[in-house]
């Protein structure tokens, strides 16, 4: 339980604002003291952030206080506290800092997210489906192409300072390349993240990548693995006989649009779109690999 001054330290919202928005709106619902002093909880808190979020969109005061009464449960009759939708304040307040441009704002939401939850969690429930939103939002005219790229590239340089360390560890190695011409690498990045996370070391080429660069590190790193990746179809069956050599230097993963039976005539295997059971997927498949590598040589010593 806080008290005035702390909730308004937390949230950046000054106590007379927050006794105007309780006493005009029934936003908050504090109990009191021993002492008489007004004691506000982690819903309390939640609502002056999801109120915060809304009103940067836009909204009024009255209708984003509305709104927020609907969607952040107060306490239970029983006494007992609902679970704070402390994921969707804090999309909220993110989707609101990304467009307006407010840099400052976005990484204090980013900063926020990252303390609260696990990395896995951040990326797959607020992360990853605020950038398919954007997207969508971008192709039907909803979003500018400004605020898209100002949004992609700054969660890109958040994703890469999580990836700070992920070649680093006991663990064997992944290569992660996009094909030559794909420019597109933000997928990608999450995916070695979460691959990371699985305690494999991670040897990030990023976008536009030779063949002759990616056939160098896999002669260099003898990795577990080698994925590649693009959006288009028509890259894919540009480079056919490259991808064919690859494969047969490194087992070779398809992040593409391609079908398996495809994949597998150029000795590839594709994965799942969904990037988290694509990681447990590749990390098992590896992992097996490895297995079998090393029952090979113990069979042959």
């Amino acid at each position: 339980m806080l008290r005035i001054g702390e909730l308004a330290r937390r949230t950046g919202v000054s106590p007379e604002l927050l006794r105007a928005w309780e006493t005009r709106y029934d936003l908050l619902s504090p109990e009191r003291s021993p002492g008489g002093f007004r004691l506000y909880s982690e819903v309390d808190e939640a609502r002056v952030r999801r109120m915060q979020a809304l009103i940067a969109t836009g909204l009024s005061a009255a209708e984003a206080a509305r709104q927020v009464r609907t969607s952040v449960e107060p306490p239970a009759a029983n006494g007992s506290r609902q679970p704070t939708p402390l994921l969707a304040v804090l999309a909220d307040r993110l989707r609101a800092a990304l467009d307006r441009f407010d840099g400052s704002e976005a990484h204090a939401a980013l900063d926020q997210l990252f303390a609260s939850v696990s990395v896995e969690t951040a990326l797959t429930q607020v992360l990853l489906p605020y950038l398919r939103e954007l997207g969508d939002r971008w192709a039907t005219g909803a979003a500018s192409v400004a605020q898209e790229h100002f949004a992609s590239h700054l969660i890109r340089g958040r994703l890469l300072g999580l990836a700070r360390d992920w070649d680093s560890g006991a663990g064997r190695s992944v290569v992660l390349a996009c094909l030559p011409g794909e420019e597109h690498d933000l997928g990608l990045i999450v995916f070695g993240v979460l691959l990371h996370q699985h305690g494999w070391r991670i040897v990030f080429l990023g976008a536009d990548t030779p063949f002759e660069t990616l056939d160098g590190v896999i002669r260099d790193v003898r990795p577990a693995g080698t994925v590649v990746t693009t959006l288009s179809a028509d890259l894919l069956a540009r480079h056919t006989e490259e991808i064919r050599a690859a494969a047969g230097r490194s087992p070779l993963l398809l992040a593409a649009p391609i079908g398996a039976d495809a994949a597998a005539a150029l000795g590839a295997q594709v994965l799942p779109q969904d990037l988290v059971l694509a990681a447990s997927q590749l990390s098992g498949h590896l992992s097996g690999l490895s297995g079998d590598a090393r029952e090979g040589k113990e069979g042959a010593s």
